[in-house]
C-alpha cells in the first residue's frame, strides 16, 4: 500500500504541462468538425460531442496540474524554468482560447468568459517567458524548438473570436504581437535545423507547429478584415500550405519516431491548415480545395484516433507521467 501510494506522488510530480497539448488537439478537430458541418452541412451533432469531451479534457488535465501545483510546487518552478518545457505553458491558456472559439456558435457569454480568461493568461505568459529569454544565462541555441511559437505566436490565434465577440482592437493587439515576432522566430529555428545539430528524435514531431502561424495567422487576418482575400490572406495560407508538403515529404524522418507526448505536436497544426483549407473552398470553390479540405479533414480523424488510441495505451501501461 505505501509503494502503491508512494508511486502515485511520483507520478503527478512527474505530470508534464505539454499535456495541455492533448487540449489543442481535440480542440482543433472540435472546430475542423464545425467548419465541416458548415460546408458540407453536416449534422451539428459531432461537433457538440467533440465539444463535450474538449472541455471535459481541459478540465480534468488542469485539475490534476492544478493538484501539483499545490502538492509538488518546487517541481512546477522546474518545469517552469526548464529551456524547452516552458514554451508549453501557454498551451493551458491558447486551450481556452481554442475552447472559446469552439463555444462560440453554442453561448457568446461563455464563450466570452473563456476568451477573456484565456487572453489574459496568455499575455501574461507572453511577457514572463520573453522577459525570460531576454535575461536568461542558461540557453543555447539547441534549446530553441518549433515549441518556442507557443508562448509568442500563439497571440496570433486571439482574433479569431475576438472579433466576433467585439474585441477587435484588443485582437489587433494581440494578431500584431504574434505575426511580427514569428518572423524573427522562424528565422532563429531555420538557423537552428540549417546549421547545428537536428534536435532529439523526440521532438521531431514538433517540426509540424511550422505549419500553425502561418495557417492561422491567414484565419485570423480574414477575421480582421471581415472576410476579405487580399494579397496577405493568399500569402499566408500559401505558405502554410506549403510548409504542410514539406512535413509530407519529411515523412520517413517522422515514421521512425516512437510514440510520445510530443506526438500531439502534429494535432493542431493539421487542424490548422484543415480550417484554413475548408475556408479557401468557401471563398473560393472548386475542386482543387473541396479535394483538398476531404483530404486533411479525413487525415485530421484518423491522426487525433491515433494520437488518443496511443495516449490510452501509454496511460494504461503507466508510460505517461514518469521521469524522461
Amino acid at each position: 500500500m505505501q509503494t502503491q501510494h508512494k508511486t502515485e506522488h511520483s507520478r503527478l510530480a512527474h505530470m508534464p504541462i505539454s499535456l495541455f497539448a492533448i487540449v489543442m488537439g481535440l480542440a482543433g478537430l472540435t472546430i475542423a468538425t464545425q467548419k465541416a458541418e458548415h460546408v458540407w452541412q453536416f449534422t451539428h451533432l459531432f461537433s457538440n460531442i467533440l465539444l463535450a469531451v474538449t472541455a471535459l479534457t481541459y478540465a480534468v488535465i488542469l485539475g490534476f496540474y492544478s493538484l501539483k501545483i499545490i502538492k509538488h510546487k518546487t517541481d512546477v518552478i522546474q518545469e517552469f524554468y526548464h529551456p524547452i518545457r516552458m514554451s508549453f505553458f501557454p498551451a493551458s491558456s491558447i486551450g481556452l482560447i481554442l475552447l472559446s472559439i469552439a463555444t462560440l456558435p453554442v453561448s457568446q457569454n461563455i464563450a466570452l468568459v473563456l476568451w477573456t480568461i484565456g487572453s489574459s493568461v496568455q499575455l501574461m505568459f507572453t511577457l514572463i517567458i520573453l522577459s525570460h529569454w531576454i535575461h536568461h544565462d542558461q540557453l543555447q541555441i539547441q534549446h530553441s524548438t518549433p515549441a518556442w511559437f507557443i508562448p509568442i505566436v500563439g497571440n496570433i490565434l486571439v482574433p479569431v473570436a475576438g472579433v466576433e465577440l467585439g474585441m477587435t482592437e484588443i485582437s489587433w493587439f494581440f494578431y500584431s504581437i504574434g505575426l511580427i515576432m514569428w518572423l524573427p522566430l522562424q528565422a532563429i529555428l531555420l538557423n537552428r535545423f540549417f546549421f547545428h545539430p537536428m534536435m532529439p528524435e523526440k521532438l521531431l514531431p514538433t517540426l509540424f507547429i511550422l505549419i500553425a502561424p502561418p495557417a492561422v495567422g491567414f484565419i485570423s487576418w480574414l477575421k480582421l478584415h471581415h472576410g476579405e482575400l487580399d494579397a496577405l490572406a493568399h500569402m499566408l495560407y500559401y505558405f502554410a500550405l506549403f510548409i504542410t508538403l514539406l512535413m509530407v515529404v519529411q515523412f520517413k524522418h517522422f515514421k521512425k519516431v516512437g510514440f510520445a507526448l510530443p506526438w500531439w505536436a502534429y494535432s493542431f497544426p493539421v487542424a490548422a491548415i484543415t480550417i484554413a483549407s475548408m475556408i479557401m473552398l468557401e471563398k473560393i470553390g472548386g475542386d482543387f480545395f473541396n479535394a483538398i479540405s476531404i483530404v486533411l479533414y479525413v487525415l485530421l480523424i484518423t491522426l487525433l484516433s491515433l494520437l488518443i488510441l496511443k495516449t490510452l495505451i501509454a496511460i494504461k501501461n503507466k508510460k505517461i507521467c514518469v521521469p524522461e
